[in-house]
């Protein structure tokens, strides 16, 4: 059974920082890309950042220079570290593992970020 346990989230003041973390499990992780998404109030959910399994990471253009997205495969977990939040920020955040060779797509049940002062 593929479990992925999202925790971190909570409330922030504008200009502060989260760090998300993602904890795996029933998967060789390793040989997963995992990525970040967000789904805020009335919007469709979109990619925060991803690492694919050999290391290549991607950010949304939003994020860039403010989210760092790190993962340990001894650990099988990914982060997510969120600094400079802004009021854009809030969104419930969801963990994700996608492997396209086997179909695999497995999501967390998601972590709300609050950016408010």
């Amino acid at each position: 059974q593929v479990q992925l346990v999202e925790s971190g989230g909570g409330l922030v003041q504008p200009g502060g920082s989260l760090r998300l973390s993602c904890a795996a499990s029933g998967i060789i992780f390793r040989l997963y890309a995992m990525g970040w998404y967000r789904q805020g109030p009335g919007k469709q959910r979109e990619l925060v950042a991803v690492i694919t399994s050999g290391g290549t990471i991607n950010y949304n253009d939003s994020v860039k220079g403010r989210f760092t997205i790190s993962r340990d495969n001894a650990k099988n977990t990914v982060d997510l570290q969120m600094n400079s939040l802004k009021p854009e920020d809030p969104a419930v955040y969801y963990c994700n593992a996608k492997r396209v060779v086997s179909s695999g797509n497995y999501w967390g049940q998601g972590t709300q970020v609050t950016v408010s002062s």
